[in-house]
């Protein structure tokens, strides 16, 4: 099989690595790739907003299968246009992936399928802000309604700060979302979907705020740990049978079926699993996580996702143990980010690239705001953690950041989910 990703962080890295020790894949290449991807694939150039340009590549390359990573070609119909060359694909439609690329459709899909999600109002005119506002809090939830990276989120017990975000938001033309706050601890759950059958993986934790405590703003993710010793043990099925395949569902029965991957993000509230969001791919951090405990070959898996034939494949098998990532960011992210920085210690085993460059002279630097995603492995949680922070400590960037407490309140006992009301 030759194996085509489109994307450049370490998510599509992960992805790479893994299809590397595939033995179905003969060939692996990369659009546009990084640094630390070149060494197992082929790098190529594409522009990421232009579905014809995707889809001409994956025909001159003569691809097999084309493994879409970031929502914005998804969004904008990347997925069509490879399928229209008659190439198989890995990521949704235009009309599906919709999912994610608005926060209103998705709430009204959710609705539509009787989905239980956060209480929720669109907001598209600054003279109806107040009055909006006045609905929700005392925790306000404030959403870009569009793509924002993970960066269009504020959650504030501040309505000004709420009031001050929203502005923002509507003044750049962007339509607002409030939400209802959800109380309880957050999960990731990946579902491989192919148009019906929904085929789940291990759910992760992610770490949204930049600084240790959760604090600071929303980044696009500063680290994840999977599996979760502290969730529920039906929490999988129950999230797939109460939330995924009901959404998938009414994809189908609206004439815009999902294929790929589907990400429901939740909170695990007194009431039971809510959503906060769905995406239309693989999420970053947590595939760092979820796919180095995967242990059946990951290219088969994506070929019969796209082709339609997930029932047909046997259960996944897991790794025993538990895996960490964490996110080495550079100095100014989430802001505007310090780039061009020499990178050493990066060719180390478990340290995925994100944002980085070969430069003519061979070093390797910053070009990004987050950099590199370290991952660790042990038997248990714990071992993971020491693991990857053991790691993290081997690579050296000049004025990077890191959060230093990834998977720490999970090793202590400290999460658990609020008893119902």
């Amino acid at each position: 099989m030759r194996f085509l990703v489109i994307g450049s962080g370490a998510r599509e890295h992960a992805i790479a690595l893994a299809a590397s020790q595939d033995p179905s894949v003969t060939a692996i290449a990369c659009a546009p790739g990084n640094a630390g991807i070149a060494a197992l694939a082929e790098p190529l150039g594409v522009d990421l907003t232009d579905p014809a340009a995707i889809a001409a590549l994956a025909a001159e390359w003569r691809a097999d299968l084309v493994v879409i990573g970031p929502e914005v070609p998804l969004v904008a119909g990347a997925a069509d246009a490879v399928r229209k060359e008659g190439i198989a694909c890995f990521g949704p439609s235009a009309s599906a992936a919709r999912i994610e690329g608005s926060k209103a459709f998705a709430k009204e899909v959710m609705t539509a399928a009787g989905v239980p999600t956060a209480r929720s109002e669109v907001v598209d005119n600054p003279a109806h802000l107040d009055a909006a506002l006045s609905r929700f809090g005392p925790t306000w939830v404030v959403k870009d309604d569009g793509l924002a990276a993970g960066k269009g989120v504020v959650v504030t017990r501040d309505v000004e700060q709420a009031r001050k975000h929203a502005l923002m938001l509507l003044d750049g033309g962007h339509p607002v979302v409030l939400e209802s706050f959800l109380d309880g601890p957050e999960a990731s759950l990946f579902c491989f979907v192919d148009g019906r059958t929904v085929v789940p993986l291990l759910p992760a934790q992610d770490f949204k705020r930049v600084g240790d405590g959760d604090s600071g703003p929303n980044t696009g993710g500063m680290g994840a740990y999977a599996p979760l010793a502290w969730a529920p043990a039906e929490l999988v099925d129950d999230v797939v049978e109460r939330i995924v395949q009901p959404v998938v569902d009414e994809l189908a029965d609206r004439d815009a079926p999902f294929s790929g991957l589907l990400y429901a993000g939740l909170a695990l509230t007194s009431d039971g699993p809510q959503v906060i969001e769905f995406n239309c791919r693989f999420g970053d951090p947590e595939t760092q996580v979820v796919l180095a405990l995967l242990r059946t070959p990951l290219a088969g898996l994506l070929h019969a996702t796209a082709t339609g034939t997930l029932a047909d494949q046997p259960p996944l098998e897991w790794s025993d143990g538990a895996a960490v990532t964490v996110v080495l960011a550079a100095d100014g992210y989430p802001g505007k980010p310090r780039t061009g920085d020499v990178i050493t210690g990066g060719e180390a085993q478990g340290v995925l690239h994100a944002g980085t460059r070969r430069r003519d002279d061979g070093a390797v630097v910053s070009s990004g705001g987050r950099v590199l995603s370290v991952v660790g492995t042990g038997p248990d949680l714990d071992a993971a953690r020491a693991d990857a922070y053991e790691r993290v400590a081997s690579v050296n960037l000049a004025g990077a950041h890191h959060r230093t407490d990834i998977a720490l309140r999970a090793t202590r006992g400290e999460i658990a989910v609020p008893a119902s009301s």
